[in-house]
């Protein structure tokens, strides 16, 4: 099997963090994103080849996907932004056998080992939410196969959100889809991925729609955060060997070789390596590594990397090597 990874998108929902750091890798938990996901394929074990579409920040992405994946892998770069279908038909020339297609903007709960028994043409792994106006809905039929995808529906004709995950195994009809897409006017602007999919399904294909367990959102700050605490009640949870003068509220993940000073942590929070606080709370946040936070009151916040945050109460989102001081 071949797997799709991409990850060619600027992350503009996640600025200022995006600027230095590819969405795919930042820190959810004290775990990058990605490494979630590539976690998975390692469980799967019959990965023939990764090919990865990059972009932004590309020599980053294509440096940490070596060091974490003992696989193949090839590294393409979308330079034309121009939607789903235009990226994975960027990997046309690698892909020879069924292929899985991952994008990385969340972390999800699904039985991957579902590929190697899976009789139909394909399957695409949907979440039921109540919000389903912000998503693609995934229809079926009486079977559990997909008949369409809408796109933010007005009406209640599903909740079963599409979350970016895909096998096809009929990957021949993929690919001629995706060229029919191509093809055709850009819609909204874009050119979808789930229009191949519509065009394999008026072809006659099967694609089975399977239920996941879990989809944590990390696309944007506000997701981050409630998927950040969603991880560390899962198990990811870290508490430092010496709290000294502070008070541990857990979940929490923290870094053995972080500074604590009097200071509140948790419940919720991330902290990376390095990082002091110092007379200092804070709750459901996430914090880079080599961070100075003192005299704050903090919550449902982002601070990056070597940041200063310095009297300052309330939520903020402060950028790696940035400064906030109150006055």
């Amino acid at each position: 099997m071949k797997v799709i990874i991409p990850l060619a998108g600027k992350g503009t929902r996640l600025r200022p963090h995006t600027y230095l750091t590819p969405k795919p890798m930042m820190k959810v938990a004290g775990k990058p994103v990605m490494s979630y996901v590539l976690d998975e394929l390692k469980k799967l074990g019959n990965v023939e080849e990764i090919v990865y579409i990059t972009g932004h920040l590309k020599e980053k992405v294509e440096a940490f996907a070596r060091a974490e994946m003992d696989v193949p892998s090839v590294f393409i770069e979308q330079k034309v932004q121009d939607g789903t279908a235009g990226a994975i038909a960027l990997a046309r020339p690698y892909v020879d056998q069924p292929v899985l297609i991952i994008f990385v903007d969340t972390i999800f709960d699904a039985d991957l080992s579902k590929v190697k028994s899976v009789d139909a043409d394909g399957i695409i792994w949907v979440k039921e939410v109540e919000d389903y106006q912000r998503f693609g809905v995934v229809v079926t039929d009486k079977d559990g196969n997909m008949t369409k995808i809408i796109e933010k529906p007005k009406t209640p004709v599903s909740k079963r959100a599409n979350i970016g995950l895909y096998y096809m195994r009929n990957w021949k009809l993929l690919f001629e889809g995706i060229e029919y897409v191509l093809k055709q006017p850009k819609n909204q602007g874009e050119y979808f991925l789930t229009d191949a999919f519509q065009y394999m399904i008026d072809k006659g294909a099967k694609i089975k729609v399977i239920d996941v367990e879990g989809w944590y959102d990390a696309g944007k700050i506000e997701t981050m955060i409630e998927t950040n605490e969603a991880m560390l009640k899962r198990g990811r949870a870290r508490r430092p060997k010496n709290v000294g003068d502070s008070t541990i509220i857990d979940p929490v993940y923290i870094e053995d070789n972080v500074t604590l000073k009097k200071s509140k942590v948790g419940p919720n929070v991330s902290i990376g390596a390095g990082s002091v606080l110092d007379g200092t709370s804070i709750s459901h946040s996430i914090v880079g590594s080599n961070a100075k936070i003192t005299k704050s009151v903090l919550k449902n916040s982002l601070v990056g990397d070597d940041t200063v945050v310095e009297g300052v109460k309330g939520e903020v989102t402060v950028g790696d090597h940035s400064e906030v001081r109150a006055s």
